[in-house]
């Protein structure tokens, strides 16, 4: 958004007041003249009849008293500021309530030329200079008309009196404008302030100032979308972090097997080592190459399990797969003098998950509490029934996680102190990659740890439903 914009609005704003305004002047005006026009017609109309119905004496045989009826047409001619003629059915005017044209005769009068129309508008034979509405009535009787009654009334009169109607339009019309600029004052003070804000936020974003926070907080749609811009500039703000720790973890943990496999190498080379050892050393880069091969697959696993829609759920029977994944570490626990006390609430018990990713967070947990147990302990695996879930528990006896350690257990390339000092090949991704899976089954993994007395950790999976 910019400032074009809110000017195009404003601008858009007056051109329709001006529109509006010149469109409700145009229709006024139009109507109002018709109006009065119409009006006007009709009260001359009536007045021309009521006058005609007093001359109609003149078919008795009795002539028409002109000293008589002079007061009646001045009266009428004053009270509707016009001038009132009586005619004959010649068309010479016998009275005029001005006594300016008695006697004069019109050239051309025609009484039919009015046709159906109740008034004529015009200079009346040219009789007047400017135009003028008139209405006649006839003077009837005995089936004979006698002569007219007509009334002339000036339409710059009409004018006067409409102009007086569109001015209280006008006045109205304007005041309604400026009240309504209360909603372009609101609009301003509700929308664009706060969406220039925003727009302003967008590019401090754009620019990486992440740590920019969105001055809005109303509680409309505008508030809802900046509070959504502030939690996602900290969420970015916090993943941008979390990627610069992430990189440093990983350079960390790639450039210390690295090291020590170009030292030996250069050292075989240059005939620092002998070449009795060699098999001593070359075993060593052996196992530091499993060491980067052992990291990368754990980089790769975490990358698919960002992914959704990555797993292949199955029903299977997690007792016997707990029995096959405690029976790959044979080896390891006899030369180390640890068992295994595995208690099963039943002897078959079948979940619905993905095999091969509880297989992996079985040999993590369980690689995990080899590592860290003593010897001659023993390792407690149980299984348990609650509601439609299935709870597996591993529990060992070993030295136990530092409080402080807890949270942080399950972030990538973490390693507490005393891991690091006990294994020198871990990456840091097991428990990241287990939390991973266990919370894409829509589970939930915990961890209760106390130092020098063991570990435990409890997660969950969904109870097969089919028979």
């Amino acid at each position: 958004m910019t400032h074009s914009l809110y000017y195009k609005l404003l601008l858009g704003y007056l051109l329709f007041g001006l529109l509006g305004f010149v469109t409700i002047a145009t229709f006024s005006s139009d109507m109002t003249y018709r109006y009065l026009i119409n009006r006007k017609a009709e009260i001359l109309y009536d007045e021309a009849t009521m006058i005609a119905d007093n001359c109609s004496k003149v078919y008795e045989g009795k002539e028409i008293n002109l000293e008589v009826a002079y007061p009646q047409l001045q009266a009428v001619s004053s009270y509707l500021q016009s001038d009132v003629w009586i005619l004959n059915h010649t068309g010479s005017i016998v009275a005029d309530s001005s006594n300016k044209k008695t006697g004069t005769a019109i050239e051309g009068f025609d009484p039919t030329a009015q046709g159906n129309h109740l008034y004529t508008i015009g200079s009346y034979y040219g009789l007047f200079n400017s135009d003028v509405l008139s209405v006649s009535a006839p003077i009837t009787g005995n089936m004979r008309t006698y002569g007219y009654i007509v009334i002339h009334l000036p339409v710059s009169l009409i004018h006067q009196e409409q102009n007086g109607f569109l001015n209280i339009v006008y006045i109205t019309s304007a005041i309604i404008f400026l009240l309504s600029l209360i909603i372009l004052l609101v609009f301003t003070k509700v929308v664009y302030l706060p969406l220039k804000k925003i727009t302003y936020a967008a590019g401090e974003y754009a620019a990486g100032n992440l740590a920019h926070n969105i001055p809005v907080s109303s509680h409309d749609e505008i508030g809802y979308l900046a509070s959504t811009l502030n939690y996602m500039s900290d969420e970015l703000n916090e993943m941008e972090e979390y990627q610069k720790k992430f990189i440093a973890n990983v350079s960390h943990d790639f450039r210390s097997p690295l090291t020590s496999i170009k030292g030996y190498l250069e050292a075989i080379l240059d005939g620092t080592i002998p070449q009795e050892l060699y098999q001593k050393y070359l075993g060593i880069v052996i196992s530091e190459t499993e060491r980067l091969n052992k990291l990368t697959q754990g980089m790769l696993t975490l990358n698919s399990l960002d992914s959704k829609n990555y797993l292949s759920r199955t029903n299977f029977d997690i007792n016997r797969t707990i029995k096959d994944t405690a029976a790959s570490f044979e080896g390891t626990c006899d030369a180390r003098g640890i068992t295994f006390d595995l208690t099963f609430s039943d002897s078959i018990q079948m979940v619905y998950a993905d095999l091969g990713k509880i297989q992996q967070v079985l040999y993590n947990l369980i690689d995990n509490a080899i590592k860290f147990s003593h010897e001659d302990s023993v390792i407690y695996i149980q299984t348990s029934v609650r509601y439609e879930k299935v709870f597996v528990t591993i529990k060992d006896t070993g030295i136990g996680i530092p409080r402080a350690s807890l949270k942080k257990i399950w972030e990538r390339f973490y390693k507490s102190d005393s891991s690091r000092g006990k294994d020198k090949k871990g990456t840091g991704l097991g428990l990241s990659i287990v939390k991973e899976i266990i919370q894409a089954h829509g589970e939930n993994i915990d961890v209760v740890s106390t130092e020098g007395v063991g570990t435990e950790f409890i997660f969950s999976l969904p109870k097969s439903t089919s028979l």
